[in-house]
C-alpha cells in the first residue's frame, strides 16, 4: 500500500508556471506507476499525465502536450508535475494517483489516491 501527498497548487495568472509534488510512502515506490490527474467543477475526472516505473515512457492528454511535463524520482519517492504556460481551462483540483497494475496506466482505475491540489489559474 502507499500513501501520496501532493502540494504546489495555487492562484496564478495565464501564462505563468507551476510544479505540483507528489510524495508517496513506503519502500516501493518504483514498483508504481504514477498518474495526474484533475477534476474541475461539473466536469468529469481526467488523466493529464503519466508515467511508467522508470520513467522510460510517459503519458500525456492532448490538451497539455507541449505544456506540462512529467516525471519521477525514485530515490526521492516524488513525482512531479511542471506545468507551463497555464491557461484558465487548467483550473481544476489535481490528484495524484498509483498503481502497480501496469494495464490501468492509460485508464482511472488506480489504485491509491492523493486528497488533491487546487490549481486557479486567472486570465
Amino acid at each position: 500500500q502507499v500513501q501520496l501527498v501532493e502540494s504546489g497548487g495555487g492562484l496564478v495568472q495565464a501564462g505563468d508556471s507551476l510544479r505540483l509534488s507528489c510524495a508517496a510512502s513506503g519502500r516501493t515506490f518504483s514498483s508504481y506507476v504514477m498518474g495526474w490527474f484533475r477534476q474541475a467543477p461539473g466536469k468529469e475526472r481526467e488523466l493529464v499525465a503519466a508515467i511508467t516505473w522508470t520513467g522510460s515512457s510517459t503519458y500525456y492528454t492532448d490538451s497539455v502536450k507541449g505544456r506540462f511535463t512529467i516525471s519521477r524520482d525514485n530515490a526521492k519517492n516524488t513525482v512531479y508535475l511542471k506545468m507551463n504556460s497555464l491557461k484558465p481551462e487548467d483550473t481544476a483540483v489535481y490528484y495524484c494517483a498509483a498503481t502497480n497494475d501496469g494495464s490501468k496506466w492509460l485508464g482511472l482505475d488506480y489504485d491509491y489516491w492523493g486528497q488533491g491540489t487546487q490549481v486557479t489559474v486567472s486570465s
